[in-house]
Parts: structure tokens; sequence; C-alpha cells
């Protein structure tokens, strides 16, 4: 059986598994016993990756079939510190869970589209899990945290630009629409006060959960280090509703 290394950002660890993405998906997030977790959020990385810091042979020695000759599920490496140390050269390809175990596969995009001007909402997934509205666009805000003498400084963050609709340009009186943001005066005031400030970031929430709802995606998740940034992007809405119906359907209820 093919032993997979996975990266999850919900929460962040490293594991190994004998089970296929997809597979692995369902289990991560919802269990063989059917007990809800919620959604997850994985990438694939390359087998022959190795870092000093984790102990990934030992624990691949440990992933073996259990003796009924069903996979072994997991077998978790690590949980500490872990996207710091995984550079974007062994990530291969992102996957998506919803609640309910269905896994959607995306590719790293060729190119990364240059900032726009206007507001953004970074939710902010591993290591750090804050809500942040900044006039950063996402390659500006990857260039603004992983600098090695800024403030703010990380050596890597994986993150996700969400829509903003009208409040992008108009967080006084834009419409809401079908944003489903909880406390939206509160988010309003946060962006409003960005248009008047000499700061580039602020936080909305300090500690926000680290999931968050699919088809609030503006464009996919980045994957940033002081080596580069990478953007695992979306596919469109009509593709999704075409070619991964089951996906998106599970995605929006």
């Amino acid at each position: 059986m093919t032993k997979h290394l996975y990266l999850s950002l919900i929460p962040e660890a490293l594991i190994a598994s004998q089970l296929e993405p997809e597979e692995f998906g369902a289990y991560y997030a919802v269990g063989f016993e059917k007990k809800t977790q919620g959604q997850a959020a994985f990438f694939d990385l390359d087998p022959t990756f190795r870092d000093p810091f984790f102990s990934i042979d030992a624990a691949l020695l440990r992933c073996v079939p259990h003796s009924d000759g069903k996979p072994k599920r997991s077998v978790y490496i690590s949980v500490y510190r872990v996207v710091e140390h995984v550079p974007l050269s062994a990530i291969q390809r992102l996957y998506l869970t919803t609640k309910d175990g269905r896994t959607l596969g995306v590719d790293r995009a060729a190119s990364i589209a240059p900032d726009e001007s206007g507001l953004h909402l970074y939710q902010e997934i591993a290591p750090l899990s804050p809500l942040v509205a900044s006039t950063l666009g996402p390659i500006s805000f990857h260039q603004f945290l992983t600098k090695k003498d800024g403030p703010l400084s990380v050596p890597c963050l994986s993150w996700t630009e969400l829509r903003l609709g009208e409040l992008a340009s108009n967080p006084e009186l834009g419409a809401i629409r079908d944003l489903p943001y909880e406390n939206i005066d509160h988010l309003r005031s946060c962006l409003a006060q960005l248009k008047t400030k000499t700061v580039t970031t602020k936080l909305v929430e300090r500690l926000h959960t680290k999931g968050f709802s699919y088809r609030t995606l503006k464009t996919g998740l980045y994957y940033g280090t002081r080596e580069g940034l990478a953007l695992f992007q979306m596919p469109q809405t009509e593709t999704l509703q075409e070619k991964h119906y089951q996906w998106w359907r599970s995605a929006n209820l």
C-alpha cells in the first residue's frame, strides 16, 4: 500500500497514512464511527520529503496494514510547529473536505494575479488563526508577514482571502447580500478604520475559528514561506457545479 504524508491545516499536524486523499479526507473529517468532527484542509506532500525536525522514517515504519489487512489510517508525526518546517517544494496538492466527508482536490495555480486595490479580508489558518482586514493584496500581505525584520514576522503562513463584495470599496454602506459573516457591524467598522488610518492591517477577531465557509473563498488557499508564495486556486463556481456537484452541494449546506 502507498504511504502518504499529509500536512493537515485544520488542525495543524503532519500525518502518515495508507489512505488515499479522498479516503483520508472522509476519515479525518467524519471518522469511521460517524462522529462529526468538522471540515478538513490538508496537503498531500512529496513522499520523499524529510526534515530533521520530524521523525518521518520512524513513523513510516509504523504505518503498516492492520492484522486484518485494512490500511493504517493515521500515524501522527507532529502536531507542533509543523507548517514552518514544510517548504513549498514539498507540497503537491491541496484537498478540501466538507463536514460530511466529501473531498475536492485543488491544484497549485501557475501564477498569482497582481494585487488589487481596495480592502481585503483574510482568514489565517496555520500556524496563526485570526481574522484580519487589510489594505494589502495577497502578495503584499505575504511579504509583510514573512519579512524577517518585520514586527509581526512568521516563517510560514497558510491563509485564505474571503469575499467582501461591496464592502471592499464601501464598508460603511455596501450591501451585505449573501455574505455570511457574524457581527457584520464590527466588520464594517474595522474596514472603515483602515481607510482613515496609516496601518495596513487590523484584527477583526483575535481568536477566530480555523474553519471557514468554502463559498466565501475569493480565490483559494495561499501557502507562503520566506522563499515564496503559492496559491491553490478554487475552480470557478460553474466548474464546481458541473464537475463536482456533490462536493459543491455539501459545501453550501
